[in-house]
């Protein structure tokens, strides 16, 4: 292995990640979705992945998608959690504000 890549792999395990709340919109029926990520970043290509494939859990979600396709629905960031040093506290902090931000915007849980 090139020490490039040994470079390139070590800077990837250490890259900081966003944790944070999310929602997913649908325009054409005004449906929201709310999740939890620990990964902000790359939360959507894992959901539009899933969508894609007609696997996602959520079968609302699936089925506006399914209706609307990738153009109708949305992703947009509900809050970022500050970098917390324990797990433990940082899920605890994203069960929370998920809950909170179901109530706000009257969603559905991803």
């Amino acid at each position: 292995m090139s020490i490039d890549r040994k470079a390139a792999i070590a800077a990837y395990k250490e890259r900081k990640t966003v944790a944070g709340i999310y929602v997913v919109r649908c325009a054409a029926s005004g449906e929201a979705w709310v999740g939890q990520a620990s990964n902000l970043e790359t939360i959507q290509n894992r959901i539009w992945f899933s969508l894609r494939q007609g696997s996602h859990t959520c079968r609302r979600l699936q089925t506006a998608w399914n209706m609307h396709g990738e153009a109708g629905l949305t992703l947009g960031e509900c809050e970022r959690l500050k970098d917390e040093a324990s797990d433990y506290v940082r899920n605890a902090l994203l069960k929370e504000r998920m809950l909170h931000w179901l109530s706000e915007l009257t969603a559905e849980p991803i």
